[in-house]
């Protein structure tokens, strides 16, 4: 992995280091979150939409234990530090964080994002951490296209089939 991508992915106290340096220069901190198993171009298009809000785009993605648990057994495709290196290298990211819990409640109580944007399958009501955002002074945001995109049905159209006799 080059370094450039190295430097982009961080853990929890070097995420916390980095959004105080960017508020201290006056950005403005965006946090997307997801299992990103199978990279697909709804996924760019949330991910660019969300930058889009402005400053810096932190993008939170679940551990391997935690989209097992969201998603079922024989997930993940891909193991997180890949998932975490492929985010890392789009030209949206400013950084990546790997976490293990079902959702991002605790890393917003640590960056206190400016806004949590979230894809075109859920609503600002049903966001499930929009409680914590709010309480931290951000706003849930909406983005991307519409959800015309799955990871899961992408891996269950490229699985074999059983044969019939």
């Amino acid at each position: 992995m080059s370094k450039s991508l190295q430097q982009k992915i961080v853990s929890r106290d070097e995420l916390q280091e980095r959004v105080a340096e960017w508020r201290h220069a006056g950005d403005r901190i965006t946090l997307a979150n997801g299992c990103f198993d199978v990279l697909h171009v709804g996924h760019v298009r949330y991910l660019h939409a969300a930058r889009e809000l402005g400053g810096k785009l932190i993008v939170a993605v679940n551990a391997d234990a935690s989209v097992r648990a969201l998603k079922g057994e024989g997930r993940p495709v891909m193991p997180a530090e890949e998932r975490a290196e492929i985010l890392a290298a789009l030209a949206d990211v400013d950084a990546v964080v790997i976490f293990p819990e079902k959702d991002v409640r605790a890393i917003v109580r640590e960056i206190r994002p400016d806004f949590h944007a979230k894809g075109t399958d859920y609503t600002v009501e049903s966001v499930p951490e929009r409680d914590e955002v709010e309480a931290c002074g951000g706003r849930v945001v909406i983005v991307g296209d519409p959800k015309d995109h799955s990871a899961s049905e992408m891996i269950s159209r490229s699985r074999p089939r059983p044969q019939t006799s």
